[in-house]
């Protein structure tokens, strides 16, 4: 199972649907790790010392960090999406579409 942890601007309904498919996700919040500013860098940190790949829908940053270093847990960067089913979903056939996500990032885009 891959462990996931979604970051700050990552939409709560996507993380509710994934883990009614079985994932395990923790939410910055329930982390205790919102609201402070903390940087990216120190978010994939975090992440990859809990074993759990990032989901963020802010891929420019951590598109970066992967190109920086592959030494993560995952990254899985996802576009804007309203239909959270249809996200979660999505997210759920790129991961289990992997053998693993340590060191790979996955792009999960919005359909149409």
């Amino acid at each position: 199972m891959v462990l996931l942890y979604s970051n700050e601007n990552f939409p709560f309904p996507v993380v509710r649907e994934l883990r009614r498919l079985g994932h395990d996700v923790l939410t910055v919040q329930e982390a205790a790790q919102d609201n402070q500013a903390i940087p990216d860098e120190e978010v994939l940190a975090f992440a990859h010392a809990q074993g759990r790949a990032v989901l963020t829908i802010n891929r420019k940053d951590f598109l970066r960090l992967h190109l920086q270093s592959s030494q993560h847990s995952g990254i899985i960067l996802c576009t804007t999406d309203r239909d959270f089913t249809g996200q979660a979903r999505r997210i759920h056939y790129a991961i289990d579409s992997q053998k693993t996500l340590t060191g790979q990032l996955l792009r999960v885009n919005r359909s149409g």
